[in-house]
């Protein structure tokens, strides 16, 4: 019996199987952040190909937060209407879907003023960034706070911060790119506060019965002196009791270079260790590409999601496949799609 088609409930929400679609930047949208045609094609394809949970690209909490000139917004009420009508596709496709809020800080090449809570580039050739003040963080966090508030207006089943791959959250989190001395910065705890003060915001203003997740780095792999594990999991039972209900970990992106060996499943160690040490759900990434793989990860309770993302651009339909292969006969969002992947009785 395949595991991957075992359903997973968060709250009030159930996912079907334990395949997730990790987000993943598209850079096909406009200046004003809406919603195109292209997403709804993009994401609704691949809800189509059976994925229990469909994550968006990062959705930017302020215009000054985007990575770049064409990502999605949800910093004013007009971008409503698209993400609206894209949790419904979603939903229509037989998916549940998760909306992921996020500010690029130093990462954005949106404008010519960028954001940090340092004035630390992130890379040689990056544009020097700007250190936040203590007005501008709690306008931040608010900001946030108003971005859940529409979010719960859009029918997304979850939502998702993004507190990892070098971003905003994460910059405040590591010791690398957080130098301030005031108390946002210096021991752990401080540099924790931005985050744990934009969950208490989101979650007041998310459904209570809906999830909240956030996505963690476990470790800024960019050299000594950055954050650990042991950190991550200090940090994450400080989110578990603010009423997150699952952590999606990653690993590295504080900087260009990883500084690590990679290779399939080379991040789903750090899931495993969060997972046992808090008894949280944990989802796991990193160059996942095959159901053996997944059958492992989630046979050993390592992890209880499996984001996945590259392999879903080469084949939207790749868990269709994977249920042929495995005898499994999950309900389709089209039945027609069942000539491909069993009963095989022949259509009209």
């Amino acid at each position: 019996m395949s595991s991957i088609f075992t359903p997973l409930t968060l709250r009030s929400v159930t996912i079907k199987n334990r395949i997730a679609m990790a987000p993943m930047l598209m850079y096909t949208g406009q200046d004003d952040g809406r919603v195109t045609d292209l997403h709804l094609a993009h994401y609704g394809a691949r809800a189509l190909g059976g994925v229990g949970l469909i994550t968006t690209e990062v959705v930017a909490v302020d215009r000054a937060g985007r990575i770049s000139k064409k990502d999605l917004g949800l910093w004013d009420d007009n971008q409503i209407e698209g993400l609206t009508r894209l949790s419904g596709l979603i939903r229509a496709c037989g998916a549940a879907s998760a909306l992921q809020l996020a500010h690029a800080g130093r990462k954005s090449t949106a404008g010519e003023r960028i954001f940090a809570p340092s004035a630390i580039a992130h890379s040689d050739d990056a544009l020097q960034p700007v250190a936040l003040t203590l007005d501008e963080i709690k306008g931040l966090v608010n900001a946030y706070g108003n971005a859940a508030s529409r979010a719960a207006q859009t029918g997304f089943d979850c939502l998702e911060i993004h507190a990892a791959h070098g971003y905003l959250i994460h910059e405040f989190l590591s010791p690398l790119s957080n130098l301030r001395n005031d108390e946002y910065g210096g021991s752990r705890e401080n540099r924790w506060r931005f985050l744990l003060e934009i969950v208490e915001a989101v979650r007041k203003a998310w459904p209570e019965d809906k999830p909240l997740i956030v996505r963690l780095s476990a470790e800024d792999k960019a050299g000594e002196g950055g954050a650990t594990i042991v950190d991550t999991i200090g940090l994450g039972e400080r989110l578990k009791s603010l009423g997150v209900d699952a952590l999606s970990v990653s690993a590295g992106g504080l900087t260009p270079t990883f500084d690590g060996e990679i290779y399939p499943g080379y991040q789903v160690g750090y899931a495993e260790q969060i997972r046992r040490a808090l008894n949280i759900p944990v989802g796991c990434n990193g160059s996942i590409t095959s159901s053996e793989l997944i059958e492992s990860i989630l046979h050993r309770e390592a992890s209880d999601l499996v984001y996945m993302g590259r392999e879903l651009l080469r084949n939207p339909f790749w868990l269709l496949n994977v249920a042929k292969s495995a005898g499994a006969n999950p309900e389709l969002a089209i039945p027609a799609y069942a000539r491909a992947t069993g009963p095989y009785e022949r259509g009209h």
